[in-house]
């Protein structure tokens, strides 16, 4: 009986898939977004690292990534003005599984930090999630759930986030390619944290965020891939939407 529940334990704890990478980005936002927002949170090009990972097991999946933007600079970059600052941002997103139903417990931490302005700000989502995939490649996983937020300006509840994380994979030329997108759309966003947190005055109570992706995997140690990043309402920009390309080589550790 004790070999059979350390068995169970360890299938328990034995995950079904998994995978990790690090990679170098760069990220080119367009002229237009540097234009829009050069005196309503000025965005400047910047490199960044990452570190990524997942693992599934039989009762619920995690996911995450940690950057180091500007990896070289100084806390406070004095030659930008502050614009390209050493800061960090980080996710950490979870499904527990609801039995053997589609359905599951989402639960979303997002944490960034600008070091040169001591800022800080991190996203708290719980809610529900739903995930499913088909046999032709493409998977989706939608969620809602309510926000909480903890920044420098204002801590506390935060309306609502709702999105998805979704892919297909295929083959094309003889090579393995896939497609991704993330989105987020927040609504019902506090007041007082609408105008605290965005330069010049209150933003909008609906914003948007998300990236779409297409990625080559010329071998299995090696991923690259070009993403459209755009964001509106978010970001600490008001009333402008900001749009950008990220170029990145991925080393697949698993």
């Amino acid at each position: 009986m004790a070999g059979a529940a350390s068995t169970a334990n360890a299938d328990t704890f034995d995950p079904i898939w998994s995978f990790a990478n690090v990679s170098v980005n760069y990220l080119d936002w367009s002229d237009g977004t540097e234009a829009r927002t050069a005196n309503n949170a000025a965005k400047s090009d910047f490199l960044f690292l990452e570190i990524e990972g997942g693992l599934g097991y039989e009762w619920g999946e995690f996911y995450g990534f940690f950057d180091f933007e500007n990896p070289t600079n100084d806390q406070f970059d004095e030659a930008s003005g502050g614009t390209d600052n050493f800061r960090t941002a980080g996710k950490l997103t979870s499904h527990i599984y609801l039995g053997d139903s589609p359905l599951s417990i989402y639960a979303h931490l997002y944490d960034f930090r600008d070091y040169g302005f001591n800022a800080r700000e991190q996203d708290q989502i719980l809610g529900l999630g739903y995930i499913t995939s088909f046999d032709n490649g493409l998977w989706f996983k939608p969620f809602i759930g309510a926000a909480r937020v903890q920044s420098d300006a204002y801590t506390g509840s935060n309306g609502f986030m709702a999105g998805w994380v979704a892919g297909y994979d295929f083959n094309a030329f003889g090579q393995q390619f896939g497609v991704t997108n993330w989105h987020e759309q927040t609504f019902g966003r506090d007041d007082e944290y609408l105008e605290q947190n965005y330069v010049g005055g209150k933003a909008d109570s609906v914003g948007t965020n998300g990236a779409v992706s297409l990625w080559w995997h010329p071998t299995e140690l090696v991923t690259t891939g070009i993403q459209y990043r755009y964001s509106d309402e978010k970001l600490g920009t008001r009333n402008n939407y900001q749009n950008a390309m990220i170029y990145t080589v991925k080393l697949n550790l698993l």
